[in-house]
């Protein structure tokens, strides 16, 4: 696996983040019938929040962001998209363990929603998330926090 490091997200990331959503989205999208090259970039602009995203950097250069939102009682796994160069390398599964640790150490769930039929629904169903709902074009799924051990000094239970 290269390094990587994870920084916070500020405002200027936004066009870099959209221009990345629109290449890794492109091939599922337009695999659905769903691909608008404006509309790809605009939905990430339009709900872009900094204080919730990280951005990825490997070698010191822009590859990859995620983002995780508080809502209601779960955190929302959202915009988590690495550049193609940086895939398929272990970066994407050590940035989802060091977020869901995170996430377990705070007794999390942790929600995202994925297209049907992309690649990346086999990386979350191996760090825990299974299927909660699904229509014709997303998998929602979910994930509960990890049990600490047993007696271990701030394990909470799982809800």
């Amino acid at each position: 696996m290269v390094d990587w490091g994870i920084r916070p997200a500020s405002e200027t990331d936004v066009e870099a983040v959209a221009e990345l959503r629109a290449v890794v989205l492109r091939a599922d999208l337009e695999r659905l019938g769903r691909y608008d090259e404006h509309r790809v970039r605009q939905r990430l602009r339009d709900g872009f929040t900094p204080a919730h995203t990280w951005v990825v950097e490997t070698g010191g250069t822009f590859a990859g962001c995620v983002s995780l939102r508080p809502a209601e009682e779960t955190q929302w796994l959202e915009h988590f998209y690495l550049a193609p160069r940086a895939q398929g390398r272990g970066i994407g599964g050590a940035v989802l363990r060091d977020l869901l640790e995170r996430c377990d150490r705070d007794g999390a769930l942790v929600r995202l929603n994925v297209l049907q039929g992309s690649q990346a629904r086999r990386l979350y169903e191996r760090h825990g998330f299974t299927v909660e709902t699904e229509d014709t074009v997303d998998v929602f799924m979910v994930r509960e926090p990890a049990v600490a051990a047993a007696g271990a000094p701030g394990s909470r239970p799982t809800r």
